[in-house]
């Protein structure tokens, strides 16, 4: 069974299979199989599309709608850095992101249950309450995935696995939505709600396969420090390459951001956000999977690079829309949204598989759960403050908006290009 592993693992990151070191072709696929499975279950779970929806149709508050997006990001980031020190001080990372996994899928559970038991305001309450849940254990497994990752794959393959997951899970969500805009998918709250368990219940069986992963143990090495919360955050005071990616991590956060915004400038008044759910989550999914895998390739390659690459797309992307939308006062109905969201998401997967990929190899194993925290702690508190641009969006339209995004993006690509070169040994 070793030798075809091996094989299919040189195919997928371009490593020659007597380089392979024992046991990495093993824990490649544990990496991809689990990561197809959470990625796929983030999908049907997307508070922006989703949980939006589920909540209208089940007549909860307004306010629990807006609050799905920000309490999902805020509380996938901010609790990342009072997890570090307990994450660095575990010997093996798997069992964080396996306990981590196990009560996502748990709270997906919840928000599946309250679906079908609940309606109005209660149902909503329960399953924002339960989103909670699910984003801070995200958290846990977000900052000990990369130690995990870097543990157990050679550097210049990592880009490989993680995005063949992305593309190959992007694929399932992809026929979702196909059928979905084919009609042949009933979009009603009982059929959404068992979607919603099915996603757990692969969480629940990715945490299982996880902790098969053959991770060394290794002692955590910072006795030197207390770790306080000075000692947390001292890396970005002393490390000036940490301080640049993060700088252009959030200018390029934009990326993450535009999507609504390019839903406002559509045309299609005539239509209801059902209609258009399933065209949506087509375009989306299928960036990602033509996108995933090839950025994750280059970023194996250059992660500088590919920061650069897809911060000057995303600003090309955004001037173009911004563009449109002001000549035209619209995008041309549903079509023309998907068009921007599928050329919107091929940015933001290069953004999000450069961005990973960087921090993961230019921190040393014993420091690369803080620096991963601390990065996202930032970040998350960039997005929050996000959020001011809807305030914007509504005093002067959403096509002014998206040219500052694209404004923002570009600057994120000059300071990528400041960058080192961390995939050179």
């Amino acid at each position: 069974m070793a030798g075809p592993l091996k094989t299919v693992f040189g195919l997928i990151t371009g490593a020659d299979s007597a380089d392979v070191r024992p046991g990495e072709a093993r824990n490649g696929a544990i990496h991809v199989v689990s990561l197809i499975l959470t990625k796929t279950a983030d999908a049907l779970i997307d508070p922006k599309l989703v949980l939006s929806w589920l909540l209208t149709a089940l007549g909860a508050p307004g306010a629990m709608i807006g609050a799905l997006v920000p309490v999902r990001e805020a509380g996938a980031l901010l609790p990342q850095l009072a997890l570090a020190s307990r994450v660095e001080a575990s010997p093996q990372r798997k069992r964080f992101w396996a306990a981590g996994t196990s009560v996502q899928g748990l709270a997906a559970l919840g928000i599946a249950a309250a679906a079908l038991l609940f309606s109005g305001a209660v149902a909503g309450g329960v399953i924002v309450t339960c989103l909670a849940v699910l984003a801070v254990a995200r958290s846990a497994s977000s900052v000990s995935y990369k130690d995990a990752l870097s543990r157990t794959i050679t550097k210049q393959r990592r880009g490989a696995i993680t995005g063949l997951a992305a593309s190959v899970a992007s694929a399932s969500v992809f026929g979702v939505g196909l059928l979905m805009a084919a009609g042949l998918f009933d979009v009603a709250v009982a059929p959404l709600a068992a979607i919603i368990a099915v996603a757990g219940g692969a969480l629940l069986v990715a945490a299982g396969i996880f902790m098969r992963l053959r991770e060394p143990e290794i002692e955590n090495g910072n006795g030197k420090d207390d770790g306080s919360f000075a000692a947390l955050v001292e890396p970005i005071l002393s490390d000036a390459e940490l301080r640049l990616l993060v700088a252009s991590r959030a200018a390029l956060a934009v990326t993450a951001l535009a999507p609504p915004f390019i839903v406002m400038l559509t045309a299609a008044s005539g239509r209801n956000a059902l209609d258009q759910l399933g065209p949506l989550v087509m375009a989306s999914t299928a960036a990602s999977v033509l996108a995933s895998y090839v950025w994750g390739r280059l970023s194996d390659r250059s992660s500088r690079q590919t920061l650069m690459a897809a911060g000057a797309l995303g600003g090309a992307v955004f001037a173009v829309v911004s563009t449109l939308g002001l000549m035209w006062g619209g995008l041309g109905g549903a079509l023309g949204a998907a068009a921007a969201i599928f050329a919107a998401q091929i940015a933001y997967e290069g953004v999000r598989a450069g961005r990973k990929l960087h921090l993961n190899d230019m921190a040393e194993d014993s420091f690369r759960a803080r620096y991963t925290a601390l990065s996202n702690t930032l970040i998350g508190v960039a997005l929050l403050a996000g959020g001011m641009f809807g305030f914007a969006a509504d005093k002067f339209g959403a096509a002014p908006v998206l040219l500052v995004f694209a404004v923002i993006a570009s600057i994120g690509s000059v300071l990528a290009q400041g960058l080192d070169e961390v995939q050179k040994d």
